[in-house]
């Protein structure tokens, strides 16, 4: 079982409708799969009607999902963005300043690294030291 990471919190899973890979999308998709070498240009030209993006995240070293994320918002896809995968309470602020709505993790990492960790990062527009920069 995954747990769902938001500003709140942990949640369970509310989404039902299941993912298709790029290459098995038609027009009427509902929602992505995609893996993190994934062309970020590419995947916002195919979006069509998608309700959820699910970016995935292989590595916790591995920042290309948060490229994608954040063209595709750049590109003006407004729907659900959803990082899965390896992302560490340390980059929850990271994933929502890119464009993410969320982060899946598994139940172990969510058992290495409490809710209250990924909580106290939940104030990423409070902490944002490149806003501050800019005055």
């Amino acid at each position: 079982m995954n747990v769902i990471v938001t500003d709140e919190g942990f949640a369970p899973d509310d989404w039902t409708d299941g993912y298709v890979t790029l290459e098995d999308a038609a027009n009427d998709v509902v929602a992505l799969d995609v893996s993190s070498d994934t062309d970020p240009d590419e995947l916002a030209e195919r979006l069509g009607c998608a309700k959820m993006v699910r970016i995935d995240f292989p590595s916790f070293a591995d920042g290309r999902g948060f490229t994608i994320a954040r063209t595709l918002r750049l590109k003006g896809y407004t729907g659900r963005l959803r990082a899965k995968g390896h992302v560490l309470a340390d980059q929850y602020a990271m994933a929502r300043r890119s464009g993410f709505d969320e982060v899946e993790i598994e139940d172990i990492l969510a058992d290495r690294q409490p809710e209250d960790q990924w909580v106290a990062r939940a104030n990423w527009q409070d902490n944002n030291y490149q806003a501050r920069l800019r005055g």
